[in-house]
């Protein structure tokens, strides 16, 4: 999937999770979780819906990190979309799969910056994804 497919929809959800405080722009959980969305409806190609969950998460944690921002439903609204970019990358090809869980650990790390838990939570659930990735799977 091209790049360019996926610039817009990176560039509404850098707009709503990272905004310009200068102009007095405010963030927007809702409006990004939206665009994400709206690509899997229109696109539905499983690798660019990862990549814009793991960029999702990227732009979430890294503005909360750098500007201290402390909303705990932007937190929340983290966690859940970092859940959703795991399970989402774990039903990609290896070497996918792997670059986007690598760059899901970066955000982990820089997330327990945040408090309120996240990284902790991250840490939970990148070990879980880790056990079911390392376990045969077994149908009962």
């Amino acid at each position: 999937m091209g790049e360019n497919i996926l610039e817009p929809y990176k560039q509404t959800i850098d707009r709503w999770l990272w905004p310009d405080p200068f102009r007095n722009q405010d963030t927007s959980v809702a409006k990004a979780k939206q665009t994400v969305f709206n690509y899997k409806k229109a696109v539905g190609d499983h690798a660019g819906l990862a990549e814009l969950m793991v960029f999702y998460c990227e732009q979430a944690s890294g503005f909360a990190s750098d500007v201290g921002y402390q909303d705990e439903s932007y937190f929340n609204a983290l966690v859940g979309m970092f859940e959703q970019a795991v399970a989402t990358a774990n039903t990609l090809p290896a070497d996918t799969r792997d670059a986007l869980i690598a760059r899901l650990d970066r955000v982990r790390s820089t997330s327990h910056k945040c408090g309120y838990g996240v990284g902790d939570d991250m840490d939970s659930i990148l070990a879980n994804y880790t056990k079911r990735k390392d376990r045969p799977s077994v149908r009962r």
